[in-house]
């Protein structure tokens, strides 16, 4: 896990403000649920074989024996609160964003983190219609796009539905059992259980197994295809870029019909991830409502962002550092800087340093474009020197025009 530091916190910010703006364009309403939840809810709703319950989700039971989990994502929660207040009266289709940590226990490495955050994109529908997963695929896309992120690239596919998915399991056991004693041995225990999940090891032998594997797409049903027939219809009809990928299931069991991640072009691990859910309420105990959803890692897009040296933050407003000389000064100068503030001035201050060279320091280690130095002098005459940082060049202007002054040289 680890700390957001100060120095990062811009970023965040136009994160969250990047995601908040998508949210409004595209309507989404934002819903915020429990960083913990009971641990059944996962381990009913994403499969027990999956990676997330097997090895990283973080379990504890609380003082009255409830065993608790601290999120790993972010759609089951939203299905549980759809259902728990009756959140279907509002009206479908239900469009909901959220953001927040997610906690995996996963090993440490460059865009894995044991607290992670997410942004994620959720529409719960009546109808089963693939303009959500087209919706939801473009909420990411654009959220990226807004970002500055380029080179994106779809992969998208279908895992099939209820009907069309056992046949689908049957033609890969029967692929995978002469090879059994070649896979890797987190797949030899997927295999009995979950055959599907072989396709999503990353293990180098088991990878190349997979190349001559059953594709699901020889294998779904007829109403299956014409549902991805559409969404890349929809797509294309707005120019994103995709390519199907047909091994690609996701870890998640609550996935049907369509699954999807996107990648920018040689950044190695996916930025944004998501699918159809169709039974996941139904498995609930809810009514049978269709979903779709997805979420998007900020960590990773963070990294992705620094990598490529994306300015996001645009040009930054010149620093003005106020220096106080004498007890008269420092009073004079607490009352000054809340005018400047509410001027729309921001101004950086080391009141609690008496030392005119503790606060020069101070001034040079924040990088100042602009000093402002007021002296017992200058509190008596109602005026402040401005002293510009690089040229060395100052001048002394009265205290009622040093905001029209500051703008001026701020504009500069």
């Amino acid at each position: 896990m680890h700390d957001i530091l100060p120095q990062d916190q811009p970023l965040w910010a136009k994160l969250r403000k990047a995601a908040e703006e998508i949210a409004s364009t595209y309507n989404f309403m934002r819903i915020d649920t429990p960083i913990m939840e009971r641990a059944e809810l996962f381990e009913q709703s994403l499969g027990s074989t999956s990676d997330v319950i097997e090895k990283q989700m973080f379990v504890l039971k609380g003082r009255g024996g409830d065993v608790l989990a601290l999120r790993p994502e972010g759609t089951a929660p939203i299905a549980r609160s759809y259902i728990e207040h009756g959140l279907s009266h509002l009206g479908h289709p239900l469009k909901f964003y959220y953001e927040g940590p997610m906690f995996r226990y996963e090993q440490p490495q460059a865009g894995r983190f044991r607290q992670f955050h997410q942004v994620g994109f959720e529409i719960i529908s009546g109808e089963n219609d693939p303009i959500y997963d087209a919706q939801v695929i473009v909420a990411c896309f654009r959220f990226l796009q807004v970002l500055k992120i380029k080179d994106l690239n779809i992969q998208i596919n279908s895992i099939g539905c209820a009907k069309c998915r056992p046949n689908y399991r049957k033609k890969l056991t029967d692929y995978y059992r002469n090879k059994e004693k070649s896979l890797c041995a987190d797949c030899r225990h997927r295999l009995k259980l979950n055959p599907l999940r072989l396709l999503d090891c990353k293990e180098k032998e088991c990878s190349e197994m997979k190349k001559e594997a059953p594709n699901s797409f020889d294998s779904i049903c007829a109403d299956c295809k014409r549902h991805l027939k559409k969404v890349l219809e929809f797509l294309e009809e707005i120019s994103i870029p995709y390519t199907l990928n047909q091994f690609l299931v996701r870890g998640l069991d609550y996935y049907s019909k369509t699954v999807f991640e996107i990648f920018s072009e040689g950044f190695g691990l996916a930025i944004a991830a998501g699918g159809r859910y169709d039974y996941l309420i139904d498995l609930l105990g809810g009514r049978q409502s269709n979903g779709v959803g997805a979420a998007i890692g900020m960590e990773r897009v963070l990294e992705l962002i620094k990598q490529r040296n994306i300015n996001l933050l645009g040009k930054t407003k010149p620093k003005i550092f106020l220096i106080h000389i004498g007890d008269t000064a420092k009073l004079k100068a607490f009352a000054l800087l809340e005018h400047l503030r509410q001027d729309g001035i921001d101004v950086l201050e080391a009141l609690g340093k008496d030392s005119l060279k503790a606060q020069l320091k101070a001034a040079d280690k924040a990088g100042v474009n602009l000093s402002l130095i007021f002296g017992q002098q200058e509190a008596f005459e109602q005026a402040m020197i401005i002293r510009d940082m690089k040229s060395g060049a100052q001048e002394t202007v009265p205290l009622k025009k040093l905001v029209a002054v500051l703008k001026r040289k701020m504009k500069k």
